[in-house]
């Protein structure tokens, strides 16, 4: 029987193909392929259980006749009178060799052949005599079929047990025996092939609704997603129905929010790309050193904006595939991540003459994820920060926890900036959106960006204000694995 290899591990690289319709038949046919030996044996069994019957009775009839010529004499002797004709009777068989014997109640034989084992009569067992007993005994090489009976004989108040036994050689009792076999397998070799070829039909027919399916689907253009009408399909195969329409509808929800995507992307992009033209159209019409000069920093800011945006649209990307895709974490440490992402937007903070900190629990924050995306999350936060809090601001980078919650590790930013409007808290992770009035530019992804790292991690994003009601705090709430944190520890959320 055929054991796919798929079903070994959910690890294995190489899967074997195989035929779900040779796997039924497999299941359906080594069962009887299996119980078919079995049943030969049982009825070969009961056919001679059969043969037997007759043959016994022939054999119990025999014992009656040498009973009834058995006596004791005046002195108690045990009489054998058998005639030479009943002598030859017992002896006329053409297929088997026939015994008999009489033994004397102290074991001596009286009459028949010695060669059968003897059995001495008992006296104090008078419920086995008069009833034949069957046994089958291995005499000089042959199967003998022997019946023994215990005849009480009585003369007055004398009784004398005496050992009657009549025994044959099984040959007609394995001929009867086997005719009953073929008589019973032979059509069996008639209605097994009949039965395999209903079976195979059967299950043609059975599966038949899957080949439809497989017509149905290979007929399909390769941009029709529309779902597949399961009104009339079998109950087994409507849940394979109903669950590839499922996959076709998140397919096609998937395309369409790439498809928006794309079109974002273009229309975002077209901005920076029309104003870097067009700047660089002015400065090739400028002959003044210092108005060129002017013209080539607006070119090298603009530049700087569409790679910036570019980097973020590559980073989303990237969230979204690992996000439908089996990505590789590993134990990330939020205290250790903080002041390593933090260290890189120093001169960018200093430039601004932002006052850029980092604060840190002093225990381990120890998080399941991956390092790369972590820390794209967190330079987007610094990023946002840094954009629209104004010169002379503080924006500070904290990783805690709070004993409470002590399976929840957080990772934030905060900053004493404009602040987002409670109204656009939903609406600042939409992609492309930016706050009216900021007076900053931006691409509007960064927020998004920080919400599809959290969610593929298994986090929370939180929107709020600053302590003393300006700014912004972005907190990430994590699922936290290591040691365990002190029980004591005050709140450093």
């Amino acid at each position: 029987m055929r054991l796919p290899s798929w079903r070994g591990g959910a690890g294995s690289s190489r899967r074997t193909p195989y035929s779900l319709f040779g796997e039924i038949l497999d299941w359906m046919l080594a069962p009887l392929l299996f119980l078919w030996p079995i049943s030969i044996v049982a009825t070969h069994h009961v056919a001679q259980r059969i043969a037997d019957q007759p043959y016994d009775q022939a054999l119990a009839q025999n014992l009656g006749a040498i009973a009834r010529l058995l006596s004791l004499d005046a002195q108690g002797r045990v009489v054998v009178n058998i005639p030479d004709q009943v002598r030859t009777l017992l002896r006329a068989d053409e297929s088997d060799t026939l015994f008999y014997q009489v033994v004397g109640p102290q074991g001596q034989l009286l009459a028949g052949d010695a060669e059968l084992p003897r059995l001495v009569p008992q006296a104090e067992e008078p419920a086995t005599h008069n009833q034949p007993a069957y046994r089958d005994v291995d005499l000089q090489g042959d199967d003998v079929r022997i019946a023994a009976q215990v005849v009480v004989l009585r003369a007055g108040a004398q009784a004398l047990p005496v050992t009657v036994q009549v025994g044959e050689t099984r040959n007609k009792r394995e001929a009867l025996a086997s005719r009953i076999v073929t008589g019973v397998l032979l059509p069996q070799f008639l209605v097994i092939p009949a039965a395999v070829v209903l079976v195979w039909l059967g299950l043609s027919r059975g599966i038949s609704p899957l080949n439809r399916l497989q017509s149905l689907l290979r007929r399909r253009r390769p941009a029709d997603l529309s779902p597949i009408d399961a009104a009339g399909a079998p109950e087994e195969v409507r849940p394979l129905i109903v669950a590839f329409n499922d996959i076709m509808q998140r397919l096609e929800e998937t395309l369409m929010a790439q498809q928006r995507f794309v079109a974002d992307a273009a229309h975002q992009m077209r901005t920076p790309l029309a104003g870097l033209k067009m700047q660089t159209e002015l400065a090739l019409s400028e002959h003044d050193p210092q108005v060129l000069r002017e013209s080539l920093l607006r070119i090298s800011q603009g530049a700087e904006r569409a790679a910036h945006l570019i980097n973020q649209l590559l980073a989303l990307a990237r969230a979204e595939a690992s996000s439908q895709a089996s990505h590789a974490f590993e134990k990330v440490d939020l205290e250790e991540l903080v002041p390593a992402v933090a260290a890189e937007f120093v001169p960018r903070a200093m430039q601004k003459g932002i006052d850029l900190g980092a604060e840190t629990t002093g225990w381990s924050l120890r998080v399941d994820g991956n390092p790369v995306l972590l820390s794209e999350l967190l330079k987007n936060l610094i990023d946002n920060a840094i954009k629209y809090t104004p010169r002379g601001g503080h924006v500070t980078v904290f990783a805690a926890f709070d004993a409470a919650r002590p399976h929840v590790a957080v990772l934030g930013v905060q900053d004493n900036g404009a602040g987002i409007p409670e109204a656009e808290h939903e609406r600042v992770f939409q992609r492309f959106y930016r706050v009216l009035g900021s007076g900053a530019e931006g691409s509007g992804l960064g927020l998004p960006i920080v919400r599809e790292i959290a969610e593929l991690h298994g986090g929370q994003v939180l929107l709020g204000g600053g302590p003393d009601g300006h700014g912004t705090r972005v907190t990430v709430e994590f699922p936290r694995t290591g040691e365990q944190l002190p029980q004591l520890a005050p709140s450093q959320e």
